[in-house]
């Protein structure tokens, strides 16, 4: 008798501790599904919760926020300059600040520009070509400020999508869609739903901490992040609003989705892609396993892992600092970069033929696809390299809409373009140069370009 009680006392402890373990997966879960892959309508636009928070977050600090980062670049470009020169033992012992200020003269170098950039900018005195609307003015004024609110709430908020157990819930469940499909792991479809309903470059971030804490493969984390970044729905109703094609907003999201599924199937299957290692980030290893065991539902397993990911975290503490430390690394890290490269970027589109000259192969394929106005058309398609806003800004004074509607989907289809996904890549540990980079844009277009033209066609009967 007295072990009969025995036997059912440890029966209900350790229901009653699997209850609490479980709870610690799906609440932080929910919470992350509810603030980074549902969409909401904000002030007329569709969001995420995210979102919501950076825009309000981004009107209150309007007229600060500028001037605030500038600081911030400054910050990161002498106390990167100081630990290279001194090496303080407060931040070389330190591993996170380590990371963060003790980097290469290269990316001193443009630190420094990004803050010299940015000074002028603010000051309106320097070169016309640099603080121009069109260049310095752009990245500082609309670019920046949309970086630095979404990073703020998306890196401290992330840890609900990563360390509690989600991805590897839905990684276990949808392993069977994403494996053979796109030759990746199921987990990576959180990153694709984070990007759609959220940002791109938020999709990229979770890419680049889940390669470098051990989930993802060199080649994995390369095709998500040239792959999967989709622009978000918020942002394609603004193309498509600047475009002029509000009435076609339904037609043109769905060529996006069928020629970016085109693209991702066929683009991980050749270089530069297919030949990226399937090996993991030295430091950390490998620290992924999708496999089910026999007799065990994927639902049932997925469960176990989610709650088995969900127990390692210890305190409510550990996450804020891991949360407070992405939103550093961003804004003292990547933000400057962005300030300095996609401020050349623009210089270079804005300023210099190199984009007219790239797209005259482009004006014969455009004739071939029947595309009217075709040589004012082509610039728009090399153009979204340096910027993803820029075809639209091409596109805006050509009078026909069947053109203007190819342009605005090649827009969102090509992913790639150096004022924020490309700096994003290049700064990351993923193993991905700026000549791979371009070679895919390049690829994304050959492969998008026909689906959408056709589809256009079809609309425009």
């Amino acid at each position: 008798m007295e072990v009969g009680k025995q036997n059912v006392s440890q029966l209900e402890t350790r229901s009653g501790r699997t209850a609490r373990e479980a709870m610690k997966f799906i609440i932080p879960s929910l919470l992350g599904v509810l603030l980074f892959l549902l969409p909401v309508t904000y002030e007329g636009n569709m969001t995420i919760g995210v979102g919501i928070f950076a825009s309000y977050f981004q009107g209150v600090l309007e007229g600060v926020l500028p001037l605030f980062m500038t600081v911030v670049f400054g910050v990161s470009a002498l106390v990167a300059i100081y630990t290279k020169m001194f090496k303080p033992q407060w931040i070389v012992n330190q591993s996170f600040l380590k990371g963060l200020f003790d980097v290469g003269y290269f990316w001193i170098a443009v630190r420094v520009l990004g803050s010299i950039f940015a000074v002028m900018t603010v000051n309106g005195s320097g070169p016309e070509w640099i603080i121009s609307d069109f260049t310095g003015g752009t990245v500082l004024y609309s670019l920046v400020p949309v970086l630095a609110t979404w990073f703020l709430f998306a890196g401290l908020l992330m840890p609900l999508l990563l360390d509690f157990g989600l991805m590897d819930f839905f990684g276990t469940l949808l392993q069977k869609i994403m494996k053979p499909l796109f030759q990746l792991p199921g987990r990576s479809s959180i990153d694709a739903l984070a990007s759609w309903m959220g940002s791109g470059t938020v999709g990229v971030l979770i890419t680049t901490k889940q390669f470098e804490e051990g989930y993802y493969t060199k080649r994995e984390a390369a095709v998500i992040a040239t792959n999967f970044s989709v622009a978000s729905i918020a942002f394609s109703l603004v193309i498509v609003s600047f475009i002029g094609l509000e009435s076609m907003f339904v037609q043109l999201y769905g060529t996006v989705v069928i020629a970016g599924i085109a693209a991702a199937v066929i683009c991980p299957r050749i270089p530069p892609l297919s030949r990226k290692k399937d090996t993991y980030y030295e430091p950390v290893g490998m620290q992924i396993s999708e496999t089910v065991p026999e007799n065990v539902s994927r639902f049932q397993w997925g469960f176990e892992k989610a709650v088995e990911k969900a127990s390692e975290v210890k305190s409510v503490g550990e996450v804020t600092k891991k949360g407070l430390q992405n939103v550093l690394d961003i804004w003292f890290g990547l933000i400057p970069l962005v300030m300095a490269l996609g401020t050349i970027a623009l210089v270079v589109a804005e300023y210099t033929p190199v984009f007219d000259i790239l797209a005259y192969p482009i004006v014969p394929l455009l004739e071939l696809l029947q595309i009217p106005q075709a040589a004012d058309a082509a610039p728009a398609m090399i153009v979204g390299f340096a910027d993803m806003f820029l075809p639209a800004v091409v596109g805006s004074g050509i009078e026909s809409e069947l053109t203007r509607f190819v342009i605005a989907a090649m827009s969102l289809t090509q992913l790639i373009y150096m004022s924020e996904i490309g700096i994003l890549l290049i700064k990351s540990k993923i193993p991905i140069s700026f000549l791979d980079l371009f070679i895919i844009f390049i690829q994304r277009t050959i492969i998008t370009l026909p689906i959408v033209a056709l589809l256009a066609h079809f609309f425009f009967m």
